[in-house]
């Protein structure tokens, strides 16, 4: 699963870090590194929430651009 994340500058000095394909999935950190290593913590804990499967193995993804 490829999903993007959006950072951003917040007012004290952290990196804020959303992913708006997941409603509510919000996180940041001290750094940009920090703050893309916790929102691929919060991606998996929204995941585990949402009970949201993988696809199936075997399954073709095809990526399109809009």
């Amino acid at each position: 699963m490829v999903l993007h994340i959006v950072l951003e500058p917040g007012e004290d000095g952290f990196i804020l870090a959303s992913v708006p394909a997941l409603p509510g999935c919000h996180t940041q950190g001290r750094t940009r590194e920090e703050a893309v290593a916790n929102a691929e913590e919060a991606i998996r804990g929204w995941l585990a929430s949402q009970d949201v499967q993988e696809p199936a193995q075997g399954s073709e993804i095809v990526e399109i651009a809009v």
